[in-house]
């Protein structure tokens, strides 16, 4: 072969993976869930009705293959708490919710993909990224998660659901209602993650940022490289679920390092997800704006603050302000974790609320 052909072909296959590489990292800007999309029943692997349920009591069907694993307190209308992480499922009651429980019962639920739910994904056995993330985001993304709240309404038997999320479970909620806001009787977000708005508007809110900023000079070096592994795109569909699980519990590690809780006030948690928390990032993608969609959503909302949060207020103010119908409080001596740490003031709060208060 003539030296000139050589390097035509090397140059090529050069070319070849620097496009391939580049097209990753496009990819990953834009979002594959857009609002609107779930009500419409866009990209979903199975209808909004849910199939037949299984009878056991401590799961609900939601697709043929995924069921839901979940528990409930109290009597009363129901409520359903959407946890946050991605993938941090409850293990037991918010301690906050407690003293509500004569008058409402709170359905606590593992998010399919984490805890005790389904994980329907273990590797990825296709080369072809692209292929790879859309079948990710269609099963544990953005999309697939709303469309499993809209499912547990209708196994609920309610016409309207009252939805309390927790960190990204605040994300989740406030999608659910721009898509569904007929269906939303009342919204309370407590520290609703903040990814409503990607890039961030705060140049120093980003989660991975704020917790090295608080990491022990000797650690920086671990960390930083733990973060270079987590978000090595390259490799990603090379993993498996037990190495997501791996690396979310070891970023739940780093987290709990450098946050002023006491460890009494943590509901405990459940097997984080694994795919399911990547499925959620590459849906949302690094570049949106979901802020004009929840103008659509006229429930009262409530947006709980915990005024020691790692997150900003600024970040959480994001909700409320986006949202028509909404009010905004903060508890003071309290972090991420206000229904733990202060639960006393965040009942009378939450039941102030609910009863119109």
């Amino acid at each position: 072969m003539k030296r000139k052909t050589v390097w035509i072909i090397l140059f090529t296959v050069v070319l070849a993976l620097a496009a391939g590489a580049g097209g990753f990292w496009w990819l990953t800007q834009q979002p594959l869930y857009q609002p609107g999309m779930v009500s419409a029943g866009q990209n979903l692997r199975a209808p909004l009705a849910p199939p037949a349920q299984s009878g056991d009591p401590h799961y609900w069907q939601v697709e043929s293959d995924i069921s839901l694993y979940h528990f409930a307190q109290g009597v009363g209308r129901h409520a359903l708490v959407i946890h946050g992480g991605p993938g941090r499922p409850f293990r037991e009651p918010m301690a906050g919710l407690e003293p509500l429980s004569g008058e409402y019962r709170f359905h606590y639920y593992d998010q399919r993909g984490c805890g005790q739910s389904t994980r329907p994904i273990d590797r990825f056995e296709s080369r072809n990224t692209y292929k790879n993330m859309t079948d990710l985001d269609r099963t544990l993304g953005l999309g697939a998660q709303i469309a499993d709240i809209e499912r547990i309404r209708q196994i609920l038997g309610e016409e309207k659901l009252i939805l309390i999320g927790h960190s990204w479970g605040g994300f989740l909620a406030s999608l659910y209602a721009a898509e569904f806001p007929e269906r939303v009787e009342a919204l309370v977000l407590i520290s609703p993650a903040n990814v409503l708005v990607m890039p961030q508007p705060e140049a120093d809110s980003d989660l991975f940022a704020s917790v090295r900023a608080r990491l022990p000079e000797s650690q920086l070096g671990e960390y930083d490289a733990f973060m270079e592994n987590y978000f090595d795109f390259g490799k990603l569909f090379s993993h498996s679920e037990a190495d997501l699980v791996a690396r979310e519990e070891q970023f739940g590690r780093y987290y709990l390092s450098v946050v002023d809780v006491a460890e009494a006030d943590l509901a405990a948690q459940g097997e984080p997800g694994g795919w399911m928390t990547w499925g959620m990032y590459i849906s949302m993608g690094q570049r949106h704006d979901y802020r004009p969609a929840l103008q659509k959503v006229n429930a009262p909302a409530l947006v709980i603050h915990g005024a020691d949060d790692l997150q900003s207020e600024a970040a959480s103010r994001l909700y409320s302000d986006a949202l028509p119908n909404a009010r905004f409080a903060v508890i003071e001596n309290a972090g991420h974790f206000a229904f733990q740490e202060q639960p006393e003031r965040f009942a009378q709060l939450v039941g102030d609320f609910l009863a119109g208060k």
